[in-house]
């Protein structure tokens, strides 16, 4: 099995953690990234295997798969234990909506962070408005985050790839200073359970190790 990597893909963050959940050994094709150039020239492999030439991208045998949703999904299916779905049809449609959410709803905001707080501002300086926005919709998010975990340990029966999903966004903010509030406990508590797995944990250090290099003075 070989997955081609972003270093800092949050979409291949949350292949790399449901590999590591269930087990399964890889061989990582990291792709070029760099601050200045970001992912391009893109790698060609990338390029030939998905029309999107994006990663993540997972070759099995034959079988090649684009999109972390569509991993998540051939993985369940064809490496079930442990699982990262529910098993009844109930659970697993509140999975997919909450993975989805993260995904097309979570990312805009915290996108728009990495693009004015992360990457080197333009020529007209950082935008402050765009930052405010983000912040304000990442608020908004954590309230109905929150309500989604009142009485919960995880997303959704135990731990799946809604929780994978949610977690990569919501600490991707927190790295951005756009954090839960106090006041919204229930989600501050999870975020805390899920950086406490193993294979959280350790992608959370091997991005911060990777962060940690790009902004290493030159010499």
């Amino acid at each position: 099995m070989k997955l081609y990597s972003g270093p800092l893909s949050l979409f291949t963050a949350k292949v790399r953690i449901a590999l590591a959940e269930k087990g399964l050994a890889y061989e990582k094709v990291s792709v070029p990234w760099s601050l200045a150039t970001r992912y391009e020239p893109k790698h060609p492999d990338v390029v030939a295997l998905n029309p999107k030439a994006q990663v993540p991208v997972l070759v099995d045998g034959e079988i090649a798969v684009y999109d972390s949703t569509q991993i998540f999904e051939y993985l369940e299916d064809r490496y079930p234990e442990p699982p990262l779905y529910p098993r009844d049809v109930a659970g697993r449609a509140r999975c997919r909506r909450l993975e989805a959410a993260a995904d097309e709803q979570l990312f805009v905001p915290v996108w728009d962070l990495i693009e004015c707080s992360f990457y080197p501002p333009g020529a007209g300086g950082r935008d402050e408005a765009r930052l405010a926005r983000a912040r304000a919709e990442l608020a908004r998010e954590y309230e109905r985050l929150d309500k989604e975990l009142a009485g919960r340990a995880t997303l959704c029966d135990a731990f799946s790839v809604a929780d994978i999903a949610t977690f990569i966004m919501v600490n991707t903010a927190t790295a951005l200073g756009a954090a839960p509030a106090d006041a919204h406990g229930s989600l501050r508590g999870w975020q805390a359970r899920v950086l406490a797995r193993p294979s959280v944990r350790r992608e959370v250090e091997g991005m911060q190790a990777v962060v940690a290099e790009q902004l290493r003075p030159a010499g």
